[in-house]
């Protein structure tokens, strides 16, 4: 894919050129929104877990006793003042257990970037495809335009030499008038799929030439229990254990919210009558008479079990969405080869056969029309089947995290 008027990211602009579609996913990983976003969480839970570990703040207090009071209390020649100094000591380990958890949602986030950066190339990886689909379908839809068109100058001639009925060359019309349709059709569709893979690259808009890449190219699909055993590894799944590490210690710092903490003062206090000083020293302690924090720590319980219940889930659609793309792609797999290996060569054998009767008037345009038909969406099928293995082969490589071994020695 060769982009006109865009620049290469930073971060492969000193390398060689690269492929198109490495170019395309270089670019989608720089500029995808999500994954700004993502850089935005994991940045937040950095200062969450900075923030914990620090301390209480001191408190300084100032007390004044005995004035503006009556009699010799009316003004400040017995008043006694108090500076103290008081500092909240945390006990039951309620600062560890919250250090633990911020830092543990400091590696949640970033798992959860990681498997936003894989969905974000499996996207753009499909995109890409769904680009060089549109492409070759509409190069094929325009090869047979032309073909109708050249049948025009044929058929006027047996029309002329009484061979054939003027209806057909109202037929011959007509069957144009469909082509170019199909082939609008498909070239507005081609501009939707450029579109969206402007939008994933960072363009605002599809100011790049034509993509260029292997679209034809198909291997067998690996066994899927393989690919089962890859995916268990994805960070869909991998980061509930950091989230469980996160939840447990956030059940921690809701048990530890139950045991008091102390606060120590010391202080000076000056006496205006006796001209006096003196130290004073305070210790307080709540009493844990009606708040022990036990709904905080039911929440947090429950909050650590649904987590094992929320990995579940997503193993099951983890699962489930890689067994359906493995199904896809099987299946595109062997729909490609059964129209390469039989239904493509004798289409096509039959149109040309047709066609070169046609003009020895051994066959109608009827017959000759619906032959290029045949061909027309044997090659159709075809092409929807290799969009189709190659948006799947992208859905099993982001499920997965890695690229697909496929099996070599059965491609075509």
């Amino acid at each position: 894919m060769e982009l006109a008027n865009a620049k290469l990211p930073d971060a492969i602009a000193a390398t060689p050129r690269p492929s198109p579609e490495a170019y395309a996913l270089a670019s989608a990983l720089a500029a995808n929104p999500r994954l700004t976003a993502a850089e935005r969480d994991i940045g937040m839970a950095s200062g969450r877990d900075r923030q914990a570990a620090a301390l209480p703040n001191p408190d300084l207090s100032l007390e004044m006793d005995n004035a503006l009071g009556s009699g010799p209390y009316q003004r400040f020649d017995l008043a006694e003042q108090t500076l103290q100094i008081s500092q909240l000591v945390e006990l039951g380990g309620k600062r560890e257990a919250r250090m633990a958890a911020a830092g543990a949602g400091v590696g949640v986030a970033k798992w959860e970037r990681e498997a936003i950066r894989l969905q974000v190339m499996a996207e753009t990886t499909a995109a890409f495809a769904a680009v060089l689909g549109e492409q070759q379908r509409v190069r094929v839809l325009q090869t047979q335009a032309e073909a109708i068109s050249r049948l025009t100058p044929l058929l006027q001639q047996r029309v002329d030499a009484g061979a054939s009925s003027p209806a057909e060359i109202s037929r011959a019309r007509v069957a144009a008038d469909f082509a170019r349709v199909e082939l609008n059709r498909a070239r507005a569709a081609l501009g939707t799929a450029r579109r969206e893979l402007a939008l994933l690259i960072g363009l605002p808009e599809a100011k790049f030439g034509r993509a260029t890449g292997n679209l034809l190219r198909v291997n067998a699909p690996p066994p899927l229990p393989r690919l089962l055993k890859e995916a268990m590894r994805n960070p869909q799944l991998t980061r509930f254990t950091a989230l469980q590490t996160q939840r447990r210690a956030e059940l921690r710092s809701a048990q530890a919210k139950a045991v008091p903490d102390v606060t120590l003062g010391v202080g000076y206090r000056h006496y205006n009558d006796t001209a006096d000083n003196g130290m004073r020293f305070t210790l307080s302690v709540p009493i844990p008479l009606f708040d022990r924090n036990e709904g905080g720590i039911a929440e947090a319980r429950e909050s650590l079990l649904k987590t094992e219940t929320e990995e579940a889930i997503a193993r099951n659609t983890l699962v489930s969405q890689l067994g359906r793309a493995h199904d896809q792609l099987k299946a595109a797999y062997d729909e490609v080869i059964l129209l390469r290996s039989s239904t493509i060569p004798g289409a096509r054998n039959a149109f040309e056969g047709v066609e070169g009767g046609y003009s020895q008037g051994r066959y109608t345009l009827l017959e000759l029309l619906d032959a290029q038909s045949s061909l027309t969406d044997a090659a159709m099928r075809e092409l929807d089947a290799l969009v189709t293995f190659h948006t799947a082969l992208a859905t099993i490589e982001g499920l997965t995290g890695r690229p697909v071994t496929l099996i070599k020695g059965k491609s075509k």
